[in-house]
């Protein structure tokens, strides 16, 4: 699931592809799509994005045909936005992304379309394989969410540090950290990464935890410089809120621009904890699956099934795959003598797996004994297969035969005697 990183590497992509560029023409929506249609049309409008936490906000904004050919001159972005711009905020769902392509390489699951004005056209499209996520017209910032952990930290910790006395924060810390209503930005693949660095069992209590990671740094001694030096080192869990997702961020700038394959690489070679071998697993109480190390916690679920795991990322395996495949192996061109230096080795083994299968089925011919009766005999008939057997089958008359036989016998009419009737009368 797209979490608080994806969503701002795609806000960016969007920035970087439409920087220049005029888009024109209505939006279009698929058919299968359940979102509401885009009831926006322009000759010529820009499109810029913004993102926060897990949504991100597209502006269309209509320009004046005066002012496009010095935009597109200048390769810049029009600032002025017009009075009837549209806004569109997009929650991502499991799968949701977007892409900019050509007019004939529109992805399959595209879902909303905005067409370029140049020739050939290119396509913006959200793409969606699942269909989870959703587009609000004219819509805002959600107001359950809470700010974002990356690009509004101060409010952020304020608004964790002032609510701890709230009931969210008795559940299990793992439960508490997918709580978009104070950790607006953390998911699933987050949440596993921060308590593992800290060494925090997953199911202890919300409010317990962030108290001890918090007090631990502020009741210490030292002079201001040295608590800056072990903030740096040993962070409390709130600053690793809004670190972790800048890491993400940091290293896949270049995200979109990418090939799916080699940034799963990458990313893979950055996770400690989240899907990698020889962690635990345990399902929450949302269903929600958690990677830990370690001891689970007072708050564990008891009797909890572990889910399946499917795929694990082992580190050596990894890097010797991802080191195979970026060699490129040169493709060998068949030639006559490669094909007859191959093809003696090929009809030798041939050779041998005929005798073989042959070798298992004839079967051992005893003396006195024909072939047919061995075989008889192995497969456990007792009958004996000889040559008047085989006259017998000859002349017996088949189904079909039998039937034109009786049909040319002539039916002859039935007599009754008369002196039967006057005996069987005397005797009454």
């Amino acid at each position: 699931m797209p979490e608080g990183p994806d969503l701002h590497l795609a806000s960016c992509y969007i920035n970087k592809v439409c920087s220049g560029v005029v888009f024109s023409g209505a939006v279009v929506k698929s058919e299968v799509s359940k979102n509401p249609e885009v009831p926006f049309a322009s000759e010529a409008y820009t499109i810029c994005s913004e993102s926060r936490g897990k949504e991100i906000k597209l502006t269309l904004s209509p320009i004046k045909e005066e002012k496009v050919k010095e935009n597109v001159k200048r390769g810049k972005q029009q600032n002025t936005m017009a009075s009837n711009a549209l806004t569109l905020v997009f929650r991502f769902g499991m799968s949701g992304h977007f892409r900019m392509t050509s007019e004939d390489e529109i992805p399959k699951h595209a879902h909303l379309r905005f067409y370029t004005k140049e020739k050939p056209r290119r396509v913006l499209s959200f793409v969606d394989i699942r269909r989870f996520g959703s587009w609000e017209v004219n819509g805002s910032w959600q107001p359950d969410r809470g700010p974002c952990v990356m690009f509004e930290y101060e409010q952020f910790r304020a608004n964790v540090l002032n609510n701890l006395s709230n009931k969210a924060f008795e559940k299990p810390i793992c439960e508490v950290l997918l709580n978009q209503k104070y950790f607006n930005g953390i998911g699933n693949y987050l949440r596993a990464e921060i308590l593992f660095r800290l060494k925090i069992p997953p199911f202890t209590q919300g409010r317990a935890a962030i108290e001890l990671s918090v007090k631990s740094q502020e009741n210490s001694e030292h002079s201001l410089s040295k608590k800056v030096k072990v903030k740096m080192e040993n962070p409390d869990i709130l600053e690793l809120c809004h670190s972790v997702p800048l890491e993400v961020v940091n290293f896949a700038g270049d995200y979109y621009e990418r090939e799916p394959l080699e940034y799963y690489s990458v990313f893979s070679k950055w996770l400690q904890c989240y899907y990698v071998a020889g962690m635990k697993t345990l399902r929450d109480s949302n269903g929600r699956t958690i990677w830990f190390q370690g001891e689970a916690g007072p708050m564990a679920p008891k009797g909890a099934k572990v889910p399946k795991r499917k795929y694990l990322i082992q580190k050596q395996e990894t890097e010797e795959n991802d080191a195979k495949s970026l060699v490129v192996k040169p493709k060998i061109k068949k030639t006559k003598k490669s094909l007859v230096q191959a093809s003696p080795q090929k009809s030798t083994k041939s050779v041998v797996v005929k005798k073989k299968k042959q070798s298992k089925e004839l079967p051992s011919v005893r003396t006195g004994q024909s072939v047919e009766e061995t075989i008889s005999a192995q497969r456990g008939r007792k009958r004996v297969v000889s040559h008047d057997s085989a006259v017998k089958k000859q002349q017996t008359p088949t189904r079909k035969q039998k039937v034109v036989k009786e049909e040319v016998k002539p039916k002859i009419p039935r007599t009754v005697d008369p002196m039967r009737r006057t005996r069987n009368s005397k005797a009454k």
